[in-house]
Protein backbone atom coordinates (compact mmCIF):
# COMPACT_ATOMS: atom_id res chain seq x y z
CA UNK A 1 0.00 0.00 0.00
CA UNK A 2 1.52 3.50 -0.96
CA UNK A 3 2.28 5.76 1.91
CA UNK A 4 -0.78 7.70 3.39
CA UNK A 5 1.52 10.71 3.86
CA UNK A 6 2.39 11.62 0.46
CA UNK A 7 0.20 12.88 -2.59
CA UNK A 8 -2.19 9.95 -4.48
CA UNK A 9 -2.36 12.23 -7.05
CA UNK A 10 -0.19 11.59 -10.53
CA UNK A 11 -0.10 15.33 -10.87
CA UNK A 12 1.31 18.29 -8.57
CA UNK A 13 -1.09 21.14 -9.98
CA UNK A 14 -3.67 22.48 -7.53
CA UNK A 15 -7.07 20.98 -8.23
CA UNK A 16 -9.83 22.67 -9.64
CA UNK A 17 -12.49 22.60 -7.26
CA UNK A 18 -16.32 23.30 -8.24
CA UNK A 19 -18.86 24.62 -6.04
CA UNK A 20 -21.70 23.88 -8.31
CA UNK A 21 -25.21 23.70 -5.92
CA UNK A 22 -27.82 22.17 -7.02
CA UNK A 23 -27.77 19.45 -10.11
CA UNK A 24 -29.56 17.30 -11.97
CA UNK A 25 -27.96 13.63 -11.22
CA UNK A 26 -27.86 12.99 -15.13
CA UNK A 27 -26.36 16.21 -15.74
CA UNK A 28 -23.90 16.00 -12.94
CA UNK A 29 -22.80 12.13 -14.46
CA UNK A 30 -22.40 13.52 -17.71
CA UNK A 31 -20.26 16.45 -17.05
CA UNK A 32 -17.83 13.85 -14.42
CA UNK A 33 -17.74 12.03 -17.77
CA UNK A 34 -16.82 15.30 -19.34
CA UNK A 35 -13.94 16.31 -16.85
CA UNK A 36 -12.87 12.14 -17.04
CA UNK A 37 -11.78 11.93 -20.43
CA UNK A 38 -10.11 15.65 -20.44
CA UNK A 39 -8.14 14.25 -17.53
CA UNK A 40 -7.10 10.87 -19.02
CA UNK A 41 -6.89 12.75 -22.52
CA UNK A 42 -3.99 15.42 -20.69
CA UNK A 43 -6.62 18.08 -22.02
CA UNK A 44 -7.75 19.05 -18.52
CA UNK A 45 -6.67 19.33 -14.93
CA UNK A 46 -7.85 17.48 -11.82
CA UNK A 47 -11.05 18.75 -10.48
CA UNK A 48 -13.51 18.40 -7.51
CA UNK A 49 -17.14 19.08 -8.22
CA UNK A 50 -19.21 19.60 -5.20
CA UNK A 51 -23.19 20.02 -4.88
CA UNK A 52 -26.42 18.35 -4.04
CA UNK A 53 -28.87 16.50 -6.06
CA UNK A 54 -32.77 16.82 -6.37
CA UNK A 55 -34.10 13.43 -4.62
CA UNK A 56 -33.04 10.40 -6.86
CA UNK A 57 -31.97 6.24 -6.57
CA UNK A 58 -28.57 5.68 -7.74
CA UNK A 59 -27.71 1.85 -8.47
CA UNK A 60 -24.13 0.89 -8.55
CA UNK A 61 -23.01 -2.62 -10.57
CA UNK A 62 -23.60 -4.74 -7.26
CA UNK A 63 -27.30 -3.88 -6.47
CA UNK A 64 -29.83 -6.52 -6.15
CA UNK A 65 -33.52 -6.60 -7.30
CA UNK A 66 -34.55 -7.03 -3.35
CA UNK A 67 -32.64 -3.93 -2.76
CA UNK A 68 -34.31 -1.19 -4.91
CA UNK A 69 -37.73 0.22 -4.08
CA UNK A 70 -40.69 -1.93 -4.26
CA UNK A 71 -43.34 0.66 -5.18
CA UNK A 72 -42.16 1.42 -8.89
CA UNK A 73 -39.92 4.24 -7.63
CA UNK A 74 -37.48 5.21 -10.40
CA UNK A 75 -33.38 4.10 -10.16
CA UNK A 76 -31.03 5.23 -12.00
CA UNK A 77 -28.45 2.34 -13.34
CA UNK A 78 -24.78 3.69 -12.79
CA UNK A 79 -21.67 3.08 -13.66
CA UNK A 80 -20.29 2.92 -9.80
CA UNK A 81 -18.88 0.55 -7.90
CA UNK A 82 -21.24 -0.53 -4.47
CA UNK A 83 -25.32 -0.66 -4.55
CA UNK A 84 -28.10 1.19 -4.42
CA UNK A 85 -28.20 4.43 -2.75
CA UNK A 86 -30.16 7.89 -2.47
CA UNK A 87 -29.32 11.63 -3.22
CA UNK A 88 -31.06 14.39 -2.29
CA UNK A 89 -31.53 18.07 -0.39
CA UNK A 90 -29.55 18.30 2.61
CA UNK A 91 -26.97 15.87 1.49
CA UNK A 92 -23.51 17.19 0.39
CA UNK A 93 -21.84 14.95 -2.90
CA UNK A 94 -18.20 15.59 -3.86
CA UNK A 95 -17.24 14.43 -6.99
CA UNK A 96 -13.18 14.49 -7.14
CA UNK A 97 -11.71 13.71 -10.69
CA UNK A 98 -7.92 13.18 -10.43
CA UNK A 99 -5.45 11.35 -12.23
CA UNK A 100 -3.90 8.73 -9.44
CA UNK A 101 -0.62 8.00 -9.25
CA UNK A 102 1.02 4.33 -9.73
CA UNK A 103 1.57 2.15 -8.82
CA UNK A 104 -2.98 2.61 -8.30
CA UNK A 105 -4.49 2.09 -5.07
CA UNK A 106 -8.17 1.98 -5.52
CA UNK A 107 -8.77 0.68 -1.59
CA UNK A 108 -6.22 3.29 -0.43
CA UNK A 109 -7.82 6.21 -1.95
CA UNK A 110 -11.09 4.83 -0.32
CA UNK A 111 -9.27 5.46 2.87
CA UNK A 112 -8.46 8.88 1.73
CA UNK A 113 -12.05 9.83 1.53
CA UNK A 114 -13.26 8.02 4.52
CA UNK A 115 -10.30 9.95 6.59
CA UNK A 116 -11.65 13.27 5.37
CA UNK A 117 -14.81 12.82 6.15
CA UNK A 118 -14.08 10.94 9.54
CA UNK A 119 -12.38 14.64 10.33
CA UNK A 120 -15.22 16.46 9.29
CA UNK A 121 -16.94 14.52 11.78
CA UNK A 122 -14.46 14.96 14.53
CA UNK A 123 -14.68 18.81 13.73
CA UNK A 124 -18.64 19.08 14.24
CA UNK A 125 -17.96 16.62 17.36
CA UNK A 126 -19.78 13.61 16.18
CA UNK A 127 -17.18 10.22 16.52
CA UNK A 128 -16.91 8.42 13.89
CA UNK A 129 -14.77 5.27 12.22
CA UNK A 130 -14.54 2.53 9.53
CA UNK A 131 -16.45 -0.73 9.61
CA UNK A 132 -13.94 -3.42 8.71
CA UNK A 133 -15.24 -5.33 5.78
CA UNK A 134 -17.20 -1.74 4.90
CA UNK A 135 -16.62 1.38 3.37
CA UNK A 136 -17.87 4.59 4.16
CA UNK A 137 -18.11 6.53 8.03
CA UNK A 138 -20.14 4.85 10.61
CA UNK A 139 -20.95 5.96 13.71
CA UNK A 140 -21.38 2.52 16.45
CA UNK A 141 -24.09 1.35 18.01
CA UNK A 142 -25.51 3.27 21.37
CA UNK A 143 -28.39 4.38 23.08
CA UNK A 144 -29.53 6.73 19.95
CA UNK A 145 -29.89 3.91 17.53
CA UNK A 146 -27.82 0.46 16.05
CA UNK A 147 -24.46 1.03 14.30
CA UNK A 148 -25.01 3.88 11.60
CA UNK A 149 -23.39 5.10 8.32
CA UNK A 150 -23.45 8.67 8.17
CA UNK A 151 -21.19 8.89 4.80
CA UNK A 152 -21.21 6.90 2.08
CA UNK A 153 -18.62 6.18 -0.76
CA UNK A 154 -18.83 4.63 -3.91
CA UNK A 155 -16.25 4.96 -6.73
CA UNK A 156 -15.23 4.65 -10.60
CA UNK A 157 -11.82 4.59 -11.83
CA UNK A 158 -11.30 4.62 -16.04
CA UNK A 159 -8.19 4.98 -17.83
CA UNK A 160 -6.22 5.89 -14.33
CA UNK A 161 -8.83 8.37 -12.93
CA UNK A 162 -11.59 8.59 -10.48
CA UNK A 163 -14.82 9.58 -10.67
CA UNK A 164 -18.17 9.27 -8.53
CA UNK A 165 -17.22 9.75 -5.04
CA UNK A 166 -19.29 10.70 -1.48
CA UNK A 167 -22.06 11.68 0.09
CA UNK A 168 -22.32 13.12 3.79
CA UNK A 169 -25.70 13.34 4.99
CA UNK A 170 -26.44 16.91 6.95
CA UNK A 171 -29.69 17.71 6.91
CA UNK A 172 -31.24 15.53 4.79
CA UNK A 173 -34.45 13.35 4.91
CA UNK A 174 -33.24 10.30 5.74
CA UNK A 175 -36.87 8.85 5.20
CA UNK A 176 -35.78 8.34 1.68
CA UNK A 177 -33.41 5.54 2.59
CA UNK A 178 -36.91 3.84 3.79
CA UNK A 179 -37.91 2.83 0.81
CA UNK A 180 -34.41 1.03 -0.15
CA UNK A 181 -31.65 -1.25 1.49
CA UNK A 182 -28.83 1.38 0.97
CA UNK A 183 -26.00 0.06 0.31
CA UNK A 184 -27.39 -3.68 0.52
CA UNK A 185 -26.91 -3.65 4.06
CA UNK A 186 -29.73 -4.59 6.32
CA UNK A 187 -27.91 -4.67 9.56
CA UNK A 188 -27.13 -1.25 9.79
CA UNK A 189 -28.82 1.88 9.90
CA UNK A 190 -28.34 5.63 8.00
CA UNK A 191 -27.90 8.81 9.64
CA UNK A 192 -27.27 11.88 9.81
CA UNK A 193 -25.18 15.29 11.04
CA UNK A 194 -28.26 17.31 12.31
CA UNK A 195 -29.82 14.06 13.89
CA UNK A 196 -26.59 13.00 15.65
CA UNK A 197 -26.00 16.59 17.13
CA UNK A 198 -29.46 17.61 17.22
CA UNK A 199 -29.44 20.54 15.85
CA UNK A 200 -29.65 21.67 12.00
CA UNK A 201 -26.46 21.33 9.72
CA UNK A 202 -26.97 22.50 6.41
CA UNK A 203 -24.59 21.69 3.38
CA UNK A 204 -23.25 25.13 3.21
CA UNK A 205 -21.73 25.21 6.70
CA UNK A 206 -20.39 21.92 5.79
CA UNK A 207 -18.76 22.16 2.05
CA UNK A 208 -15.55 24.34 3.46
CA UNK A 209 -14.61 21.39 5.89
CA UNK A 210 -15.31 18.84 3.70
CA UNK A 211 -13.53 20.53 0.60
CA UNK A 212 -10.35 21.45 2.75
CA UNK A 213 -10.27 17.53 4.43
CA UNK A 214 -10.58 15.82 1.32
CA UNK A 215 -8.00 18.04 -0.54
CA UNK A 216 -5.64 17.49 2.38
CA UNK A 217 -6.46 13.45 2.16
CA UNK A 218 -5.43 13.34 -1.29
CA UNK A 219 -2.33 15.20 -1.15
CA UNK A 220 -1.33 12.89 2.17
CA UNK A 221 -1.48 16.02 4.39
CA UNK A 222 -4.54 14.52 6.39
CA UNK A 223 -2.76 10.60 6.58
CA UNK A 224 -4.86 7.77 6.93
CA UNK A 225 -5.46 6.47 10.55
CA UNK A 226 -5.32 3.01 11.47
CA UNK A 227 -6.51 3.98 14.61
CA UNK A 228 -10.36 4.41 13.82
CA UNK A 229 -12.10 1.14 13.33
CA UNK A 230 -15.01 0.66 15.51
CA UNK A 231 -14.66 -2.30 17.52
CA UNK A 232 -17.63 -4.85 17.08
CA UNK A 233 -17.81 -8.55 17.91
CA UNK A 234 -17.88 -10.29 14.44
CA UNK A 235 -17.34 -8.94 10.59
CA UNK A 236 -20.28 -7.70 8.98
CA UNK A 237 -22.04 -10.31 7.18
CA UNK A 238 -22.79 -8.32 3.77
CA UNK A 239 -19.79 -5.97 2.95
CA UNK A 240 -19.77 -2.99 0.82
CA UNK A 241 -17.69 -3.46 -2.02
CA UNK A 242 -17.38 0.31 -3.41
CA UNK A 243 -15.29 0.94 -6.11
CA UNK A 244 -15.11 -0.27 -10.22
CA UNK A 245 -11.66 -0.37 -11.47
CA UNK A 246 -11.42 -0.03 -15.92
CA UNK A 247 -7.95 -0.04 -17.26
Amino acid sequence: MSSSTTSCRASTEPVDVREIGTIDYTEAWELQREHVTARADGDGPDTMLLLEHPSVYTAGKRTEAEDRPTDGTPVIDVDRGGKITWHGPGQLVGYPIVKLADPIDVVHYVRRLEEALITVCDQLGVHTGRVEGRSGVWIPADDRGPERKIAAIGIRVQRGVTMHGFELNCNADLGAFDKIVPCGIRDAGVTSLSYELDREVTVASVLPMARDAVLAALEGDLPVSDERWLPRPEAPAAPGVTFALQN
